[in-house]
């Protein structure tokens, strides 16, 4: 069966369902209508026989002498005044006579016996059970369909009563039978039938040309995929004489399954290209050959201070301000089409930048393609050298105080015990002599826990790497130094992201990396001051960044804060900086220091965020919340 063929069966099954229903619908209305018509209308005939009824009642009660404790006499007379009434017999003649669905009428007493009636059976006679009519009235549709269709012809009464003194002395009973309500419906009923073949013949008509319309469409679509499909491709023989929707459906199949594979390897070199990109430390601009910018490395914000995302697609004179020393040079050298060759600039805050712009052409024409623009942090390099240069100290140390702790830990332990032996030996004789070989022994031990610091800081760690909400961290380093804290009159705020920042990290290593900077920090500010602790998150890092107001570090100091034993502080060790620096290497971080004389200093604490996580959460900005604030 062709597509043609099942549209026009689907429209026009639509169009005849849609008929049927409405005509179902006003059908049951009509229906409806005329049972309420019906009801009106004998309930009204109703009332003018109840009228007729008080009357003859009147008439005929009125100069009797009545004992009203004889029900029975009381009924001989109504039923006398009743059956001798022709005004009575008048009206109820008129009721049937005019109303096409009135079956019968009865007058009856309070025992349900006939004083007068129509229908089959006399007066006098029990007056048969039926259905009152208002039950049929508020039937739906289904139940007054079966009730006037139904295979048995069924009477409903249309009841009034009549009270004498307030009890029930007589009832008025219109039967109404269905066959009559039937019989006021057909004609009805006969023209929403007509009307009802019409709308479904029409349906035909019109689902014929609604199909044939619909589907010429096909035709110039089959044609325009015929152009866009390769020359080379052959068709099946099936499909060229099938049916044309079959046809465009199987083209557009082959089409889109080209697409699918020609957009699979477009990501993926898209992939291999931001990865490329992400691990530049060089910032990367691509521009097409009117000026607009279509690849940006993530490493350019780190020169301009806006995010790729919204360069993407901007002109060069929109990214280049000339307010500044980097877009001046820039701008000049577009304007101009000058190639520019490594060109080193220092920028307002005083940073060297090498840049390099290209202009790309197509040989055979020379017409622009485009331009290549390369930003290089020359200080970037410099900090990288000077940190390797450190970690080889770092390196260099560890092997020196490895082989110096072995060589003279032995002798140190053998002074130990001849000193021990000596006093032994000179027991209380020796008298004066016991201060000095207590100098001696002091000094020795002294000299043994100087030489196990530099074991320990020699000897291999082993780092237990998890997964780990660094929030935790961070508040735990805050709870813990809040006694040492308030001892010293600092107030201590910390703040934390309200998302998790996690790292992979060995978590006591890093409390205890933590822990030195904040205790290094309160020990600037001994006349007490605030100290921040901040944790935030900078692209693909976690950033812990403590502040303090202390008097600062002098710049020819801190190339050597983080060297071993070095220290400025009285009674200070000189170890706590160089394990901090040595605890962000093993976690593959960095640690950087900012500082200015009688303003305090800034370390910042940086550890690679997991992987698992950078996927799972989408980037928000950064947003602070309080967690404990210490003062002492």
């Amino acid at each position: 069966m062709s597509l043609k063929t099942k549209l026009v069966l689907a429209i026009t099954g639509l169009v005849f369902l849609v008929t049927g229903v409405l005509s179902v619908v006003y059908v049951s209305r009509l229906l409806q209508a005329v049972v309420q018509q019906s009801y009106d209308t004998n309930v009204l005939g109703a009332e003018q026989i109840r009228y007729a009824l008080r009357l003859a009642l009147e008439a005929g009660l009125k100069d009797q002498q009545v004992n009203p404790n004889d029900q029975v006499q009381l009924r001989q007379l109504a039923a006398t005044a009743v059956r001798e009434s022709t005004a009575l017999s008048a009206v109820v003649k008129s009721v049937v006579t005019y109303s096409p669905t009135v079956y019968d009428i009865s007058i009856g007493d309070n025992n349900n016996r006939a004083l007068l009636t129509t229908g089959i059976g006399g007066n006098d006679q029990l007056l048969p059970p039926r259905t009152s009519y208002l039950q049929l009235r508020d039937s739906n549709a289904i139940e007054l369909l079966k009730a006037v269709y139904g295979p048995s012809a069924q009477v409903y009464d249309v009841v009034l009563p009549l009270e004498r003194n307030d009890q029930p002395f007589a009832t008025v009973r219109v039967g109404v039978r269905t066959t009559l309500l039937r019989a006021v419906f057909e004609p009805l009923v006969k023209p929403a039938l007509t009307l009802m073949g019409l709308g479904l013949a029409t349906a035909l008509v019109v689902a014929f040309f609604l199909g044939n319309l619909a589907l010429r469409p096909m035709e110039e679509l089959n044609m325009q995929l015929d152009y866009w499909s390769p020359v080379a491709e052959e068709q099946p023989s099936e499909e060229t004489e099938g049916d044309t929707v079959v046809r465009v459906a199987n083209k557009i199949e082959r089409i889109g399954q080209r697409m699918r594979n020609v957009e699979e390897v477009f990501s993926a070199l898209k992939e291999n290209l931001d990865q490329v990109l992400g691990n530049l430390q060089d910032g990367i601009l691509l521009f097409t050959g009117d000026g607009r910018a279509v690849l940006i490395s993530d490493a350019v914000n780190r020169f301009l201070h806006v995010d790729r995302n919204e360069l993407l697609g901007l002109h060069a004179r929109e990214i280049f301000d000339r307010t500044t020393i980097l877009g001046r040079t820039i701008r000049e050298a577009w304007d101009a089409r000058v190639t520019l060759v490594q060109e080193e600039i220092v920028t307002e805050s005083g940073n060297r930048i090498e840049v390099s712009l290209d202009f790309i052409h197509d040989d055979p024409t020379r017409q622009g393609l485009g331009a290549l623009l390369t930003l290089h942090d020359t200080e970037s390099v410099e900090v990288i050298e000077s940190e390797l240069e450190l970690s080889r100290r770092m390196a260099a140390i560890g092997r020196l105080t490895s082989g110096v702790g072995h060589e003279v830990k032995n002798p140190i332990n053998a002074i130990v015990v001849h000193l021990e032996l000596l006093k032994t030996k000179l027991g209380n004789a020796a008298g004066p002599a016991n201060r000095h070989l207590d100098v001696i022994d002091s000094e020795i031990h002294r000299l043994d826990r100087v030489v196990q610091t530099l074991v320990d800081f020699s000897r291999p760690v082993e780092v237990k790497l998890v997964e780990y909400d660094l929030r935790y961290a961070v508040s735990d380093v805050a709870t813990l130094a809040e006694a040492e804290m308030s001892t010293k009159h600092v107030k201590l705020t910390c703040s934390l992201p309200n998302y998790p920042l996690v790292a992979k990290v060995d978590v006591d290593l890093l409390k205890q990396a933590v822990l030195n900077v904040v205790q290094n920090g309160a020990q600037a500010m001994p006349d007490g001051g605030r100290l921040d602790v901040i944790l935030l998150e900078d692209g693909k890092s976690a950033v812990i960044q403590v502040e303090d107001e202390g008097g600062g570090i002098a710049e020819e100091l801190r190339e050597r804060i983080f060297d071993l034993y070095f220290t400025t502080k009285k009674g200070g060790s000189g170890i706590g900086l160089a394990m901090t620096y040595r605890i962000l290497q093993l976690h593959h971080g960095s640690i950087d220091v900012q500082s200015e004389l009688g303003r305090g200093s800034v370390f910042q604490l940086r550890i690679p965020l997991s992987s698992t996580d950078r996927g799972r959460r989408h980037p928000q900005p950064t947003v602070m919340e309080s967690v404990k604030g210490l003062e002492g």
